[in-house]
Parts: structure tokens; C-alpha cells; sequence
């Protein structure tokens, strides 16, 4: 088993599943306990944060974070996968495309802006009775899924680009955990009338973790290294300073005091070892899970 342990902030390249970066990792790093925290589609790029082995306890707790990501949406037509690699199943009037205004996309972006009710993708790793509902699409089946809260905290047109009776739109948006940007494309172009789908998605940050800090599995392959099990934490949540007490405290299973700070919280000892995530339940505070010594 590899010694390693830490995060692995990956640029994932386009065509790569992110298994097949989970695949390489785990080469790399020497050992089958990798994992990810959030999947990216084949054709996206860029960030996919990487636990090797304890940071893997992390990712469920980064899963929730916001996200950052750049698009093109190409109005004009409408796919069964909602982006550029499901077939075609409506192609607008060129007319009608042409005669969109700066005004009217403005309008239908400003619809897809805050709190909003967002039905995901049909092919989106949803199960619907016990199996994915990408898979159900790609047998034939017509698949319905419910909408569900979703929030979309900045969503701007970067530029705009007309061609051939269609007209691609570069976005960028920052949304919260479980938003398709997919679904986005597909409603600002229902909203237009037009339809709309998905050609270009990279997301340029996972929580605290941004494309700055990323690098890609030819560099890693050069040379592997990880960022620090503690400083991955520090980055990510808030932090409480642990006395030498409270460490052996929370080490043998039991709670303290409050810290009044939003969960998860990073719990470190004196030496800036990471103990535990904590949250406050009522006037304790419990782990959500302790990190193992070595």
C-alpha cells in the first residue's frame, strides 16, 4: 500500500470518464484506495478532486460544494443527452435564431438565476427504480424525472457567436451541488423557443479547489504528488484548535463543547494534525468522522 495520503486536484481532459482518472491513480499512487468527489461527462474538462487513501474520507463532505464552470451553449437545436453527443431531436427556423436580441437571452438567463426548481438531464447517473436513467435512455426507454431544488448563483454571458442558423453562447456560471449545466442549456433554449444543448463544459472550481492548483495526469504522471491531508481540510473547512486534551478526547469517541461554526468543521491538534470533521448538535459537538492515526 501506497503512503501517501492527500488530495490529488486533477484537470481532467476531455474524452477520459472519471473512473478512467480513478483508474490512473490508483497506478500512480500505488493503491486501489482512490476515489472522487463529484463525476465530470466524458466530454468535460477540468477540475475532479482525487482522494488517496484517508482523504478519501473527505470527498464525502466536499461532494456538497459549490461549483464553477465555463460553457457553450449552442442555441438552434435540441439533443437527447442535452449536449453535443445525443442526437438531434429539434432544429429551430434559422429565421427565429437570427432574430434573437441581447435582450431576450439576457431575460431567459435572468429565469435560470437563484433558487430555481431544475428537472436533471435524462441521461444523468440518476437511478429510477434501481437503475441509472442514462442507461434506461440508452436502451429506447422514455425516461421522466422529478424536479429538484437547485441553485444557480451566477450564471453570465461571457460572448456570443452566430453561424450557420445557430448561435453559440459562452457562459459562466457558479452553482451549487447537484445542478446539471447541461439542463441549464436545455432551458435557456426552451425558454427562447429555440432549444438549446450543451457543446463545451470545463469546471474551473470544485469548492476552495480551482484550476490553479490542478494538474494534468501527463504532469502527474512525471510526478505524483498530492496536497496534504490537513491542508486539503484547512482549505476546505472552517477550523477549530484542538488543546492536547480535547485531540485525546476526540480520539477515544467522545464529544466537546460547541465551536459555534458551520459544519463540517476541521478539528486539528497542537501539531497541526488533522483529528476529526465536527459538527455542533445542540451543546455538543460530535465527530463526523475521526481521521485514523498512522
Amino acid at each position: 500500500m501506497s503512503a501517501v495520503d492527500g488530495l490529488v486536484l486533477v484537470d481532467k481532459p476531455a474524452g477520459w470518464t472519471s473512473h478512467d482518472v480513478v483508474a490512473r491513480l490508483r497506478r500512480l499512487a500505488g493503491t486501489r484506495k482512490v476515489g472522487h468527489a463529484g463525476t465530470l461527462d466524458p466530454m468535460a474538462t477540468g477540475v475532479l478532486v482525487v482522494g488517496v487513501n484517508r482523504a478519501t474520507r473527505l470527498l464525502t463532505h466536499l461532494v456538497g460544494a459549490d461549483k464553477t464552470y465555463r460553457a457553450t451553449v449552442r442555441l438552434g437545436q435540441a439533443t437527447v443527452t442535452d449536449d453535443a453527443e445525443g442526437e438531434v431531436t429539434q432544429t429551430a427556423d434559422p429565421a427565429a435564431v437570427a432574430a434573437l436580441t441581447a435582450a431576450d437571452v439576457e431575460q431567459a438567463l435572468a429565469t435560470l438565476r437563484g433558487p430555481i426548481e431544475q428537472v436533471p438531464s435524462a441521461v444523468s447517473a440518476i437511478k429510477v427504480d434501481g437503475q441509472r436513467a442514462y442507461a434506461r435512455v440508452r436502451s429506447g426507454e422514455q425516461v421522466a424525472l422529478a424536479a429538484r431544488p437547485v441553485t444557480v448563483h451566477r450564471l453570465d454571458l461571457l460572448g456570443s457567436r452566430p453561424g450557420d442558423g445557430l448561435l453559440d453562447l459562452d457562459v459562466e456560471c457558479d452553482v451549487s451541488s447537484g445542478t446539471y449545466v447541461r439542463a441549464l442549456a436545455r432551458d435557456l433554449g426552451a425558454a427562447l423557443g429555440v432549444g438549446g444543448h450543451l457543446t463545451a463544459l470545463r469546471r474551473t472550481r470544485v469548492g476552495p479547489y480551482d484550476l490553479d492548483r490542478c494538474r494534468t495526469l501527463e504532469q502527474l504522471g512525471e510526478s505524483f504528488t498530492v496536497l496534504p491531508l490537513a491542508e486539503a481540510a484547512r482549505a476546505a473547512f472552517a477550523v477549530r484548535e484542538l488543546t492536547a486534551d480535547e485531540a485525546r478526547t476526540l480520539r477515544f469517541g467522545q464529544r466537546l463543547s460547541p465551536s459555534g461554526l458551520p459544519a463540517p468543521v476541521a478539528a486539528f491538534d497542537p501539531d497541526g494534525t488533522l483529528v476529526a470533521l465536527l459538527e455542533d448538535r445542540g451543546d455538543t459537538a460530535r465527530s463526523l468522522l475521526v481521521v485514523p492515526t498512522d
